[in-house]
């Protein structure tokens, strides 16, 4: 959407049709909440803006056959190492030699999945936030092998889609869920311990330090097996940071699939 709105040219790739039918609706209706502020006077040319920014977008079933004529592609799939390397080793054989691959994975090494490909140079880490059309910043990673043309390309992307890049090593969980998650973690702690209740918790951490969400809330938000999945992930990695220590109290959750918003029960209820 915000590449599509930005001036470029957009293929957007997914599993099956109906997929992305329910994609393109959802970025119809995320246009005309952003028409109805943008363009509140005058709208004429908000639906101007819509038409011109769906005009730029076209979707597709078949990655490979599309990969042809791109000059960036990134990859925004299931957080799995394995399916990530497999599309890229499969994108690499038949993307244009200049073209330059990033991810927007948030807890995957962006080495590790440049590695499936021949074109180590020209592959770094272009992390979004959700919401992305709200959210101004993206997290620009750059690998030992990632060229300063490449990183220059993504930065300069990254601003023509009218986000604030910052920049970052390829270190587990880059800057905001480096800092994040560790947070969200000594707050289940906090809780696990019985230090404090998890509604105080989350009102002493909007109030106090001016938080939007609390930990809890944030925790609910995000997905349970998501922040799970990512601290698991950095465990392996650095067994012995108490930092990444995995939390009885999460596991339980999510084993009783209490992920919560999406399945409408997690560390709160949720009509």
């Amino acid at each position: 959407q915000v590449a599509a709105a930005s001036g470029h040219t957009v293929v957007l790739v997914d599993q099956s049709d109906e997929i992305l039918k329910k994609s393109t609706k959802g970025i119809e209706e995320s246009l005309k909440r952003v028409t109805k502020k943008k363009f509140a006077d005058k709208p004429e040319a908000g639906a101007e803006f819509i038409e011109k920014t769906l005009k730029n977008l076209t979707t597709s079933t078949d990655a490979v056959a599309v990969v042809h004529s791109t000059d960036l592609v990134i990859e925004a799939i299931v957080e799995n190492q394995e399916i990530k390397n497999e599309l890229f080793k499969r994108l690499d054989k038949f993307a244009p030699e200049h073209t330059i691959f990033a991810s927007n994975t948030s807890s995957l090494q962006i080495t590790q999945l440049a590695n499936s490909t021949t074109r180590q140079d020209r592959f770094g880490g272009l992390h979004f936030f959700n919401p992305v059309p709200m959210m101004k910043l993206v997290e620009v990673i750059k690998t030992p092998m990632t060229s300063q043309k490449t990183f220059e390309s993504l930065v300069d992307f990254s601003k023509a889609v009218g986000k604030s890049p910052v920049s970052c090593k390829d270190t587990p969980g880059f800057i905001v869920n480096r800092l994040l998650v560790p947070y969200m973690m000594e707050a289940v702690r906090l809780f696990e311990r019985g230090d404090a209740s998890k509604e105080d918790i989350d009102v002493a951490m909007k109030l106090g330090a001016g938080y939007p969400m609390g930990p809890f809330e944030l925790l609910d938000y995000v997905g349970l097996d998501t922040s799970k999945y990512i601290i698991d992930g950095w465990h392996s990695l650095e067994p012995n940071n108490p930092l990444f220590a995995p939390s009885p109290l999460l596991n339980k959750l999510v084993k009783e699939k209490k992920l919560g918003k999406k399945t409408g029960e997690g560390f709160y209820k949720y009509k």
